[in-house]
């Protein structure tokens, strides 16, 4: 199946700025997430897909190369590279930024993505967290050469260590990969037993990742140098951690504010008094004026998030539903009738809304009849 534009993936315009893409990605992920649609196969492929387009579309050479040659342009140019490792590992590394062939000298690791799943309270209030990932380390036997004798290996004599060659076609000079070496510019003719003349072994990694406080979806963490290794002498890439938080019990995050929807009670929606809510930071209590309606909104100041870019602590913005009671007692519906018919000839003084509505809907009507 042809892969999706990654602008459409998100929904948003190829002009989109880097706040527009990760407040799109955010909501996509929030949608698509498995913890909200369990079993379903469709967001959990689609949850991957929106991964793969916000990971392409924040990395400015990714995006550079994806909008002149889209997808067939990553796969030639950005998104391949060294392979084994990141192949056999596509789920937990699916995105390698650097390892690409073609230059002479030892090359630099790829740089792996790891995606870290966080609590909306280890998000706001900052974790340590341990992560164990497969990893690629040099072989202590040969010391990363792959000789079984540990030393170095001898330079390609074919390209002199360079890793490429030149070849002439007509009056054109090509440099291309040299075919003994395969661009290494060195040679193992005996091969370290147990690399097998890699250099490299497989292992488990565990790293501690420290997440600040105030971290969001789509935020990355560079851990320097916990990539891939290179070829001998060169450096390793580099590991990003990136931060998907889990949707909440009760709230929701928008930015630095936090919403979340309380059901009050017909009778405290119309004579007034307290509720307590829940907080992050634990119980707090909700003023409910007299004659609160559905949908009206309350702004608890302070109650939010903290940003982990700074500026001032977020709101907590409780949306109050008015609860209709239901499966009443003969009794309650006696009185509930009784109270109706107590509202009855006030002249709408005790319900404006609907005898606002009602008046509009009469004049509606009546122009329509006319």
């Amino acid at each position: 199946m042809a892969k999706r534009d990654y602008y459409e993936v998100l929904e948003v315009a190829k002009t989109a700025s880097e706040d527009e893409l990760k407040k799109a990605y955010r909501k996509m992920a929030m949608r698509h997430h498995p913890d909200r649609n369990p079993g379903d196969k469709a967001a959990e492929e689609a949850f991957k897909e929106c991964n793969e387009a916000y990971e392409t579309l924040t990395d400015a050479k990714k995006r550079a190369l994806y909008d002149q040659h889209g997808h067939e342009g990553l796969q030639r140019g950005g998104g391949g590279g060294a392979g084994g490792f990141s192949d056999i590992f596509g789920d937990v590394f699916s995105d390698i930024f650097g390892g690409g062939g073609g230059r002479g000298g030892p090359r630099r690791g790829a740089d792996l993505r790891y995606l870290l799943e966080l609590s909306l309270e280890q998000a706001v209030f900052g974790v340590t967290e341990t992560i164990k990932l497969p990893a690629w380390d040099d072989c202590t036997s040969c010391g990363g050469h792959g000789t079984a004798d540990g030393k170095k290996p001898k330079e390609c004599q074919q390209c002199r260590g360079a890793g490429q060659v030149q070849v002439r076609q007509g009056f054109f000079v090509l440099q291309q990969t040299c075919p003994v070496c395969r661009g290494k510019g060195v040679l193992v003719t005996d091969a370290c037993k147990p690399c097998r003349g890699v250099g490299k072994v497989k292992r488990e990694k565990t790293l501690e990742v420290k997440i600040p406080a105030g971290v969001d979806t789509g935020d990355r963490i560079r851990l320097t140098g916990e990539g891939e290794p290179g070829d001998a002498g060169a450096n390793p890439g580099d590991l990003y951690v990136q931060v998907n938080v889990k949707p909440h019990e009760f709230f929701e995050r928008d930015g630095s504010d936090l919403h979340c929807t309380v059901p009050v009670s017909i009778v405290t929606a119309s004579l007034g008094g307290e509720m307590e809510v829940p907080t992050l930071k634990g119980k707090a209590q909700l003023k409910v004026p007299e004659g609160t309606q559905s949908g009206k909104t309350f702004r608890m100041r302070g109650m939010g998030v903290k940003s982990v870019r700074g500026g001032p602590q977020g709101d907590l913005l409780c949306n109050v539903v008015v609860e209709v009671p239901v499966h009443l007692s003969r009794k309650q519906k006696d009185l509930l009738k009784a109270f109706g018919e107590s509202l009855e000839g006030e002249g709408g003084k005790n319900t404006p809304e609907s005898s606002s509505w009602l008046d509009k809907a009469k004049k509606f009507l009546d122009g329509i009849a006319s």
